[in-house]
């Protein structure tokens, strides 16, 4: 097992794609495939299931994936100390959900594309409770929080800011008649949402069951724009960061409640506690609290 092998393992995992993967790594296709029947042959197991024209990782894929994207960052961690000079390089594995993935960081990730080509940012989907955990655990460098709490046992966060929240209707909702909305009234209302573990989700649930002696029933759906597509088809309300609504409250798809929200949530960059940053892990801080500062207010 040695570095080109893990590189190339990891790009490959990564894109689940060879003739990817070897494009990205200006190798030939026959290269970065001896690498991997090298590495798989040394470990004594395979790491791709070969299905038809596609790949996936195997069980072994899987449990060897984080271990390749630390022993990667050590490499450029050794790298950048032994020389002293250059760009940063390496992976940075951040886990991130998708409100943030999706609607914060594409201008941050162009910039690091063109900027840092030799850093490699390898997104992680992770709710906040699994993310502290990863990071605990070293299996993330750093990642994303949106929490009300911007204290964790074990891991440093640097508050980004307050991150706004809105409840959307469809614009034939019976709700959008009202001038203010109240608590009461969303209780009576069929509520859509992200999957539980969600933070903001979590409060607002919690704010709708208060007094009411029950718990109340959310239909819940996979991703935001499947609550968006939802709210818009009439099927319910829902609360969601103002960051990804704003593009169909604009289109006049979606309308905002005059709900006052008694709660707020706090988007935050961590990384566990006690760890020295990393060059790289210093550089991505600065270029996050840059690019998403004037959005937040900073």
């Amino acid at each position: 097992m040695d570095i080109r092998q893990l590189a190339a393992f990891h790009k490959v995992a990564t894109l689940l794609s060879f003739s990817k993967a070897a494009t990205e790594l200006k190798y030939a296709q026959s290269s970065v495939t001896s690498q991997i029947k090298g590495l798989e042959m040394s470990l004594g197991v395979d790491l791709f299931d070969r299905l038809g024209g596609r790949i996936q990782l195997t069980d072994a894929g899987q449990r060897l994936l984080p271990y390749a994207e630390q022993m990667l960052t050590l490499a450029g961690e050794a790298r950048g100390a032994t020389v002293g000079s250059g760009d940063p390089a390496g992976v940075l594995t951040i886990g991130s959900m998708e409100s943030i993935t999706s609607y914060r960081m594409p201008p941050l990730l162009e910039f690091f594309h063109h900027r840092y080509p030799a850093l490699h940012i390898v997104l992680r989907p992770s709710l906040c409770a699994e993310t502290c955990h990863a990071l605990r655990q070293g299996m993330f460098d750093m990642g994303f929080l949106m929490e009300a709490e911007t204290q964790h046992p074990g891991v440093q966060t640097e508050v980004l800011g307050s991150e706004p929240l809105t409840v959307v209707a469809a614009p034939d909702h019976p709700l959008t008649r009202l001038p203010k909305v109240t608590t009461e009234e969303l209780r009576r209302t069929q509520v859509i949402s992200a999957e539980a573990g969600c933070a903001y989700r979590e409060l607002f649930e919690a704010e709708l069951n208060d007094g009411t002696g029950e718990a109340l029933p959310f239909l819940e759906f996979g991703t935001i724009e499947s609550i968006k597509r939802g709210v818009a088809a009439g099927l319910g309300i829902s609360l969601l960061p103002t960051a990804c609504v704003q593009d169909a409250l604009d289109a006049g798809l979606l309308v905002r409640l005059d709900w006052e929200i008694p709660f707020e949530v706090f988007t935050q960059l961590a990384w566990r506690r006690g760890k020295n940053l990393t060059r790289e892990m210093r550089v991505f801080t600065d270029q996050t609290m840059r690019f998403l500062a004037e959005e937040y207010g900073r």
